[in-house]
């Protein structure tokens, strides 16, 4: 008991100690908070560091007055923000960098879009569901991480991103990416890994500036058939895809990473054409079914869908601007739009392919990338557009 008396006022004692610390450490973080702000207002600061200030809301001095006009860059990593003001681009219309790594944001408001000169915005290790549409409206962004976020999709808007040059969007649980966004002509480093992502679309392949695209971990099957035709896209990553069989052929001399894909046991080569034919028949999804084809060797005549759709596209490209010159024709949405995105490009001739394509496997234990390549069982497929090419067709040139 004696012992016992003695214990517990020193226990009582030792916690109310502990709280005045807190309480003094509190106070003294809150008075260097106001003296940074103070000071960076004084001096027209151009830097602005509040990173591990453990901040629970955006600070109120840096919206008081006419703000920081002369800010242009904001560091508040490592706080406990859940949101942010909505007239920020009021307070601090000269942003140019926003880094927000490591906070719980949930909620971007949609004034946002109102930050004109945004060049870089770091929004990585978060709690964002949602990316509102006004991101569209940062015009001169270059530089946008969502990296490690519950984003399930992007909005269409990402693709008014004119100066985007990179994008990361990594540990999320993104479905697909936007169509659209192959209209973010700058991009160069795309940044996918770990989703869910089951496919790619194709509209990727026209974005002729990038240069790094990873897709690891995700659900992938099947690649754009044109993917790695631009000589820009020298460095692809695909790792730990196990449903991923093939890969184009025009990554055979680019940098790639495709560890961990393929199917966990060897295929026999009596059963690639058939794995095959299942890809394609994921890939073409959105196709009327009628026109899901793959050519064999054998095969010495073209569809006729397929030459109609060849000599379409071939007006089309040469008069890209002169489309009421078209005939009166009425197609599915589908096959419209193939007309300015084939499906893909004959990987011996060059021909735009729409509805059918003829595939030439090569084992990746048959070429000089079987010892790089270990944990793997992909093929590298050529895809051509008729069995004349498809015969003619040398993966080494």
């Amino acid at each position: 008991m004696d012992h016992r008396t003695q214990v517990m006022p020193e226990t009582k004692e030792t916690s109310l100690s502990l709280l005045h610390q807190r309480g003094v450490v509190a106070s003294d973080m809150a008075t260097e908070l106001h003296e940074t702000i103070f000071m960076a207002k004084q001096e027209r600061h151009k830097n602005l560091f509040l990173n591990y200030k453990n901040l629970n809301i955006f600070p109120v001095e840096l919206l008081k007055d006419e703000g920081l006009q002369f800010l242009e860059r904001l560091y508040m990593k490592r706080n406990s923000l859940t949101t942010l003001p909505d007239n920020l681009a009021q307070k601090l219309p000269n942003l140019i960098e926003l880094y927000l790594h490591s906070n719980n944001i949930a909620i971007i408001p949609e004034a946002i879009g109102n930050l004109a000169r945004l060049q870089s915005l770091d929004l990585s290790n978060n709690a964002l569901q949602l990316l509102c549409p006004e991101i569209g409206r940062l015009r001169s962004l270059r530089h946008l991480r969502l990296s490690n976020n519950q984003l399930k999709y992007l909005p269409p808007e990402i693709g008014y991103l004119q100066e985007l040059e990179t994008l990361d969007v990594s540990m999320n649980q993104l479905m697909g990416l936007p169509d659209r966004l192959h209209r973010c002509l700058s991009l160069q480093n795309l940044t996918v890994d770990h989703n869910l992502l089951s496919h790619v679309p194709r509209q990727l392949c026209w974005l002729h500036r990038l240069s790094q695209l990873s897709m690891a971990a995700n659900r992938l099957t099947f690649l754009p058939l044109d993917l790695g035709r631009s000589r820009e896209l020298q460095f692809v990553f695909v790792d730990n895809n196990v449903n991923l069989k093939g890969l184009p052929s025009y990554l055979y001399n680019k940098v790639i990473g495709c560890s961990g894909c393929g199917m966990s046991s060897p295929v026999r080569e009596g059963d690639l054409g058939e794995v095959l034919g299942e890809a394609l028949s994921e890939a073409l999804v959105g196709l009327p079914a009628e026109v899901k084809v793959v050519g064999s060797e054998t095969d010495n005549v073209v569809p006729l869908e397929e030459l109609a759709m060849r000599a379409l596209h071939r007006i089309h490209h040469h008069r890209p601007t002169d489309l009421n010159l078209l005939p009166p024709i009425t197609l599915p949405k589908s096959l419209l739009d193939l007309l300015q995105f084939p499906l893909g490009h004959c990987h011996r001739c060059s021909q735009a392919m729409f509805t059918i394509v003829y595939p030439k496997l090569f084992p990746l234990r048959d070429t000089a990338l079987a010892g790089v390549h270990r944990r793997t069982t992909v093929s590298f497929v050529a895809y051509c557009c008729s069995s004349h090419c498809l015969r003619s067709f040398n993966l080494q040139g």
